[in-house]
């Protein structure tokens, strides 16, 4: 959908393994790397977040909420 972007936060290896077309792909396990990938995205925007558990997300969820994101949610299944 217009403004909403699917943000899959796992490894560049998990990614090219499968990934949900249309996603953007940024590392959580890098956290600094992801900070300074994330401070350049839109805030206004909603973010659907996806990883294999759910905890790489939940954990990229917090770290976008520190640099000011609000619309953001994190995929299950």
């Amino acid at each position: 959908k217009k403004n909403t972007v699917l943000l899959d936060v796992r490894t560049p290896d998990e990614y090219n393994a499968g990934h949900i077309p249309g996603s953007l792909q940024i590392d959580e396990l890098k956290t600094e790397d992801f900070k300074k990938q994330v401070a350049v995205l839109d805030k206004t925007k909603t973010y659907l977040l996806y990883c294999r558990s759910g905890k790489r997300s939940k954990e990229a969820m917090l770290l976008m909420e520190e640099s000011g994101f609000t619309k953001l949610y994190d995929l299950e299944g």
